[in-house]
């Protein structure tokens, strides 16, 4: 998105950081008045630079204590399909990523705990006709995870300080 300039980014930056911060308290960490920082992020919001606004739920607190991500492999183009649609509809999964290598999709997938994890391996991803083979690996422990991206300057001024070296 080539109009996002730097004051832009540092509100994106901050959102990411909290989005219940007040209009006001924004503006002053980014030299704006609270209209104008409302007029940026509703332009960011029209552009598709923020997609929405949402809690973050500790997956604990409500009973999601198993973190699992699963590696899903066929040989038969025809499964996809049917396996995009399955997967799409089951609320366990929070991330489904077509990759290259020897699998065909990754998933990371919440749920209570092991048993759930067989169940879903069943009657979710294994019943879906043409899928060969899964490989899970269950987290024990995440050293750090977010959903927030990291924000690099526009490629103009990173050539820029490049040369200035």
């Amino acid at each position: 998105m080539k109009d996002i300039d730097d004051t832009d980014r540092r509100i994106l930056g901050l959102l990411q950081q909290d989005d219940r911060q007040s209009l006001a308290a924004l503006g002053r960490q980014v030299g704006l008045a609270a209209s104008s920082v409302n007029d940026r992020i509703r332009r960011l919001v029209t552009r598709g630079a923020i997609g929405g606004f949402h809690a973050h739920v500790v997956p604990e607190a409500v009973g999601l204590e198993l973190l699992a991500f699963i590696f899903v492999g066929w040989s038969d183009p025809v499964a996809e399909a049917p396996f995009l649609k399955q997967i799409s509809a089951a609320s366990a999964v929070q991330e489904c990523h077509h990759v290259t290598g020897e699998w065909n999709y990754l998933l990371k997938v919440r749920l209570a705990n092991t048993r759930e994890l067989e169940a879903f391996l069943n009657n979710v991803i294994k019943s879906v006709r043409g899928v060969q083979r899964t490989e899970t690996l269950i987290v024990l422990s995440s050293a750090k995870e977010t959903a927030a991206l990291p924000l690099p300057e526009p490629p103009a001024r990173r050539r820029t300080r490049v040369r200035a070296r």
